[in-house]
């Protein structure tokens, strides 16, 4: 029985951790950060990664889960015309331009409709979870 409750509360950190990715993308969509040499440059969006947690497991086979690592997504980013715009590009062939986050703010939405359904679940299967064990417990007294 505990078993089940650590895989599921395995389950439960992990979408509380992709919960906190899309709440980052959505809040960084027309931000700008500086990389490395200090220069201005698009927030990219960042995505968990999960994988299947082997020291969480049951005799049939169930496993936890983890989160892997989270990735940065590495894509081009929307180009707004800004000519006076202090971090608009200054040369090249995007001159006048200024770059923004690409991120997909109905995907980032139905992602954490879906991040809210399955914390949801397992909430539901930790409940069952302890109400079997209190009824084993019933039986047994």
């Amino acid at each position: 029985m505990m078993t089940a409750l650590d895989i599921s509360t395995s389950a439960l950190v992990a979408q509380r951790v992709r919960m906190d990715t899309v709440s980052s993308n959505l809040a960084n969509m027309s931000s700008l950060t500086r990389n490395a040499n200090g220069e201005m440059e698009p927030y990219q969006a960042k995505y968990p990664i999960f994988q299947t947690d082997d020291t969480i497991a049951t005799s049939q086979g169930a496993t936890g889960v983890k989160v892997a690592s989270i990735q940065t997504e590495k894509v081009e980013p929307q180009y707004r015309w800004q000519p006076d715009h202090p971090y608009a590009i200054k040369e090249g062939p995007k001159q006048g331009y200024v770059a923004y986050p690409k991120i997909n703010m109905m995907a980032e939405m139905v992602d954490a409709l879906v991040a809210s359904r399955a914390y949801e679940a397992n909430i539901g299967a930790m409940e069952i979870t302890k109400n079997m064990a209190t009824q084993s417990l019933r039986i047994l007294a």
